[in-house]
């Protein structure tokens, strides 16, 4: 018994004419006779009862024919997901990111991808810079957008954006545009910037920000979550460097001030990862 002999079966179960089941699946009567014949001797049932005139299912047939619809329609579903996940239409990709792209490229991200793939499951996390390699390694992750360049062994990366970094100041400071920021100024405020990843070269490029200011900033808090740093410099804690694309996540009683500094955005993910799904997202993500 096979699937191919289940399908002639379900097919000549509906018509109940062999010759109008043999042309509809394409086979001479004769053979289509022969399967069934086969199918029955496998099961030792007997599946229809034949005369010159008629042909009609017995009882096992026709139960047989209830169950194997059932079965086979289940089946037909697990082939063409299997397809779906060959080509990178189905399953799930797990996508790390900063949380300063939250309210810009993610939604753009999204709305690509469920556009173009809407049967894919998306899941977004945010994971710390320490760890954003060996979730890559581990295959807890499958894509990494980051703001620090991984050029760790087996893992590729690509610059995808660029913004600006800007100072967040709340918003009754009296900084209003980047003419308001003297190396004097700068250099009596209290700061809250992110935790120093070493290695990280986001946090490098803070540093030679403050650097090229010729500033050693007074720095007596840091947070890893850029919502976090946002939140104290809206309670008065003091202020802060972040990127520009904050913006968009529209957050009332602070007030962002665009620097000539530029901050790159990255796609990291494993050399080796064959996986459809992925190529079908880097792709999309990488004409954002």
């Amino acid at each position: 018994m096979d699937l191919q002999q289940i399908k002639y079966f379900l097919a000549l179960a509906d018509e109940l004419h062999f010759w109008k089941t043999a042309e509809k699946v394409h086979i001479t009567q004769s053979a289509l006779s022969r399967q069934i014949q086969a199918l029955e001797s496998d099961l030792g049932i007997q599946l229809f009862e034949r005369n010159k005139r008629n042909v009609k299912l017995t009882p096992a047939g026709q139960f047989l024919k209830e169950k194997w619809t059932r079965e086979l329609t289940e089946i037909n579903y697990i082939h063409q997901f299997a397809r779906q996940i060959h080509l990178g239409e189905n399953g799930t990709i797990r996508i790390a990111h900063p949380d300063s792209i939250s309210g810009s490229l993610i939604p753009d991200i999204v709305s690509r991808i469920s556009q173009t793939f809407p049967k894919l499951q998306i899941e977004l996390v945010q994971v710390l810079y320490e760890n954003q390699q060996e979730f890559l390694s581990n295959y807890k992750l499958d894509l990494v957008i980051t703001r620090d360049k991984n050029e760790a062994k087996g893992i590729r990366f690509e610059k995808i954006y660029t913004d600006n970094l800007a100072l967040v100041v709340p918003d009754a400071h009296r900084f209003r545009t980047a003419k308001d920021l003297s190396k004097e100024q700068l250099a009596n405020q209290k700061f809250i910037l992110p935790v120093k990843d070493e290695g990280s070269s986001y946090n490098s490029l803070i540093q030679q920000m403050f650097e090229s200011l010729d500033i050693e900033p007074d720095v007596y808090l840091h947070s890893e979550f850029g919502s976090t740093i946002i939140a104290l410099v809206r309670k008065g804690f003091g202020i802060a460097i972040l990127p520009d694309s904050y913006i968009d996540h529209e957050i009332p009683g602070v007030r962002f001030i665009r620097l000539p500094f530029k901050t790159d955005l990255y796609l990291s993910w494993r050399v080796d990862d064959n996986n459809p799904v992925l190529a079908n997202i880097l792709k999309l993500i990488r004409g954002i």
